[in-house]
């Protein structure tokens, strides 16, 4: 096992409290002893905090109801304007934020700065949107009638997020939502508080700011029974949650027993196809990233690598050689390309995998040992692993949240598509190909079955204007871009009769 020096717990904690009070956090107000505000980057707890009971979860959701009602009736670019001013104080607090994404998901400095543009990105989007939120006018089958469509705020819109995105998927939702007159309640990982409260603190003034009501994003701390306190609650119309397939499958059914709504971003076991044709030096550049990134905690990381048995031997030398100089150590340092997983669970599945995948015949071509550091004995630095398996076993079929990839071989492109779609979750996959044809194979109905399919670029790393989610276990939600706004609003289906006499569908003759 070799070693990495890490930023000491000190500076960071020093880091993470000028960052809250630059956002304006409070933190004293939040202060207890019933959650600890970690770091992955050394392991240690840097603050303890109160969590939220179930009464505190209540009065959260009658806030942002009663917001809503005066909320759904403010014009829709008014609202844009919220969401406008929120987008400047996300820029002028990047660093700020970016720092606090490193302290708790222990992500490198490039992507924690990735990250919060995505939040900029997104209050962008929203702020167009307000002036776009489109219905239809249909032509009807009677004289002198209008039929038309009207899209109108749903209510309260929960949102559940994870720690591995801890505040884009929150921007994704809370931007649409706003813009759709809706309010939200905001339950964040229980091992991301810090960055949830900043995020906060920065809409509250920006609502302080433009005039709108207050209430309308509240923050609920706490474990898994304050998000289930959420989901259960029949004045919330929609819950929007990110996590694992087992979570998902709580979720979807206490939601749909009240008649809710609910929006699932779940698993992820993403393949990408290499054909013979593949452009080599570009595929392992994409590899790379989209299985190492984020030390692999991405819904979207690559995991399965689907090499046609020509170029199989090539490429594995290629990656094998590329993993072995990837810089593994402390996410604070411009150098460092994989950070920390995020705490010893984490690294144990990833073990445990391992061990699972070598029974199965797999072979390790490179990585999967964890690097030490004296002053961080409970941090976990991980070398990204690859792993060459003989079939697609049980393992291989099962999303391991960690930087392990496996490659499979193919010997046609209907086995590669059969290889990608055999698995049960459904997010994102890719094919690498010079071959127009097999690349428009892969994109047809009868290619690959996620949601997001690319062509030449790896499978993580979505940009806001398409639409995100994925089919099957990863849970069929959409959020983001494109029209996924419509998850957030309800739909009227509007008759106006203008003929002044009373015209019946169908040629239905009811007259007296």
């Amino acid at each position: 096992m070799s070693t990495v020096s890490v930023t000491g717990t000190h500076e960071i904690r020093a880091r993470a409290q000028a960052a809250l009070n630059r956002c304006g956090v409070e933190l004293a107000a939040f202060k207890g002893d019933a959650l600890t505000a970690r770091t992955p980057v050394t392991g240690a707890g840097l603050f303890g905090l109160r969590a939220d009971g179930p009464a505190d979860v209540d009065r959260a959701v009658d806030a942002a109801h009663t917001a809503f009602l005066t909320w759904r009736t403010t014009p829709a670019p008014v609202r844009g304007a919220l969401v406008g001013r929120l987008g400047e104080l996300l820029t002028e607090h990047k660093q700020d934020l970016a720092d606090l994404v490193t302290v708790e998901a222990g992500k490198i400095r490039s992507e924690a700065l990735g990250e919060v543009q995505e939040m900029i990105d997104i209050c962008d989007f929203a702020v167009g949107l307000s002036r776009q939120l489109y219905g239809r006018t249909m032509p009807s089958e009677r004289p002198g009638h209008r039929l038309m469509e009207t899209w109108h705020p749903l209510g309260v819109v929960g949102v559940i997020t994870a720690f591995n995105f801890p505040v884009a998927v929150w921007a994704w939702n809370a931007a649409v939502a706003l813009v759709c007159g809706d309010t939200v309640v905001w339950k964040p990982s229980e091992l991301t508080p810090l960055t949830a409260l900043a995020c906060a603190a920065l809409l509250d003034r920006a609502a302080a700011e433009t005039g709108a009501p207050a209430h309308l994003n509240q923050v609920v701390l706490g474990a898994a029974g304050i998000g289930e306190r959420l989901v259960d609650s029949p004045a919330v119309a929609l819950i929007s949650a990110t996590g694992s397939t087992r979570m998902g499958r709580t979720v979807g059914p206490r939601v749909a027993a009240r008649f809710g709504r609910s929006l699932l971003e779940l698993g992820g076991n993403n393949a990408a196809v290499v054909a013979p044709s593949a452009d080599l030096d570009l595929t392992v550049n994409a590899t790379v990233f989209a299985a190492a990134g984020t030390a692999g905690q991405r819904c979207t990381t690559l995991r399965r690598l689907i090499v046609h048995e020509e170029v199989a031997d090539a490429l594995v030398e290629r990656l094998a050689r590329a993993y072995g100089r990837l810089p593994v150590g402390d996410p604070f340092q411009d150098t460092t390309l994989v950070g920390p997983l995020v705490n010893e669970a984490a690294y144990a599945r990833m073990r445990a995998s391992l061990d699972r995948a070598g029974a199965d015949g797999g072979t390790l071509l490179a990585g999967g040992e964890r690097h030490l550091s004296g002053a961080a004995p409970d941090a976990y630095y991980v070398r990204p692993a690859l792993v060459r398996m003989p079939g697609q076993s049980d393992v291989v079929r099962e999303e391991t949240f960690a930087p392990l990839l496996y490659v499979l071989t193919y010997r046609d492109l209907d086995e590669a598509i059969r290889l990608n779609n055999e698995v049960p979750q459904g997010l994102s996959s890719g094919i690498f190909t010079s071959d127009q044809r097999e690349a428009e194979r892969y994109l047809a109905a009868d290619g690959a079955d996620c949601g997001i399919v690319n062509v030449n670029i790896g499978t993580s790393g979505a940009e806001i204007g398409g639409a995100f989610g994925g089919e099957k276990e990863t849970g069929g939600g959409r959020e983001s871009g494109s029209d996924a706004w419509r998850a957030y609003m309800r739909r009227a289906t509007n008759t106006v009769n203008y003929s002044g006499r009373v015209a019946l569908a169908q040629g239905v003759d009811f007259t007296p």
